[in-house]
């Protein structure tokens, strides 16, 4: 997917408003996931309801349909998109245990040298080897280890989403959708199990599926308008006047400070059920970016080019940046969160996200150039798209 010098994305080149967003949004997961790290206080949780998952699993939602989606429609054959959708699965879940594994030695073996909180990890893992098969079978879900078999879940339930919404339509699809969504928000007992939390799964995915669909419908309706969510003033107005509510309303004023400004005494919405104030939010954000052609140009950037870069290997980055957060928190704990320890942190964890990006970038260039040169069926080179989602 692309974009245009102007507004709208053609067919033949990647969109890089979703790829720079994404791109930021995993960014700041890293930043999120080290309480100590004070660039956290920059980051979208401390300026709306919604925080960068969020966004991580809005866009999860519109890349599926870009990749499985527009392959089924194109009549590829459906035994083929299932089993690319088998093995991302497949991925998801290697990518996963291999962080589950590399947490739970690290903290072991740092606990020789150095004191760490038991709040590393939950006590059951911290202290045996027991539970291993609950890990592998997702029954038990450690802390800042739980989106990725979300987006597993999520994923598995493409194709026949997919049928549903060729079957009975966008609309019976959402309104579905948004029913199981409101019952979870009216009965949050309604979850899958987790042996770690007797709440459940910290992203429940009966609430959570509503925001990947609403992903999934953002790029089927951007699809038919230019790869650009139908622009309207009214609209636009009225999602920059709700994202101004929610950061007046979530900006933690006395932290820094400053006399209290919010409107409304309110709890925090709940994000294990996607309560409504945090849904709305990103939705906000999302339609002034998909709709703006200010954010077409700012993703041309070199800054948004770089986001841009990020959000194109979102596993890889996803993986690397749970696991530089993982050494930050043991860096920051062990040896004090001064101005020094935050400098040589923050730029070793962007330095090694950035040398996983580029390594990606070459490898998957060095793949269409084997793809391009290797001979077709008749004999002549087949030629690689332009680019690929």
């Amino acid at each position: 997917m692309g974009a245009s010098p102007s507004h709208a994305a053609t067919p033949h080149r990647r969109d890089h408003r979703i790829d720079a967003l994404r791109g930021v949004a995993l960014l700041m997961m890293c930043i999120d996931h080290i309480p100590q790290d004070v660039l956290n206080r920059f980051t979208m949780r401390n300026v709306g309801f919604a925080d960068a998952a969020e966004v991580f699993v809005l866009l999860a939602g519109y890349a599926s349909w870009l990749a499985y989606g527009r392959a089924f429609g194109k009549k590829q054959p459906v035994l083929s998109v299932l089993a690319r959708i088998g093995r991302r699965c497949w991925q998801l879940y290697v990518f996963q245990m291999a962080m589950v594994v590399v947490c739970i030695s690290t903290i072991r073996i740092w606990r020789h040298f150095w004191p760490v909180p038991v709040d590393f990890l939950e006590p059951e893992l911290a202290h045996g080897l027991d539970s291993a098969w609950r890990v592998l079978s997702l029954q038990a879900l450690p802390g800042n280890l739980n989106i990725l078999p979300l987006y597993i879940v999520l994923l598995l339930g493409f194709a026949p989403l997919y049928a549903l919404l060729r079957g009975v339509g966008t609309p019976v699809v959402l309104g579905l959708s948004a029913a199981v969504w409101l019952l979870v928000n009216l009965d949050p007992r309604l979850n899958f199990p987790n042996w770690l939390d007797p709440d459940g799964w910290y992203f429940d995915p009966l609430a959570w599926q509503f925001l990947f669909i609403l992903g999934v419908c953002g790029a089927r309706l951007a699809g038919r308008h230019d790869g650009s969510l139908p622009r309207s003033r009214v609209l636009a107005a009225a999602c920059g006047l709700y994202l101004v509510f929610s950061f007046v309303q979530s900006f933690p004023w006395m932290d820094w400070g400053f006399a209290d400004l919010r409107p409304v005494s309110m709890a925090v919405p709940d994000k294990m059920i996607l309560a409504p104030w945090r849904l709305l939010d990103v939705l906000a954000l999302f339609y002034l970016v998909q709709s703006s052609p200010g954010a077409t140009a700012l993703a041309a950037t070199r800054g948004g080019q770089l986001m841009a870069l990020f959000g194109r290997h979102s596993l890889e980055i996803f993986t690397a940046g749970t696991l530089v957060d993982l050494y930050a928190r043991l860096v920051l704990t062990s040896f004090g969160a001064g101005w020094i320890m935050q400098v040589v942190v923050n730029v070793v964890g962007f330095m090694v996200l950035l040398w996983v990006a580029r390594n990606r970038e070459r490898a998957r260039a060095v793949a269409r150039a084997r793809r391009a040169a290797s001979p077709a069926p008749g004999g002549l080179p087949v030629h690689a798209p332009l680019c690929r989602n």
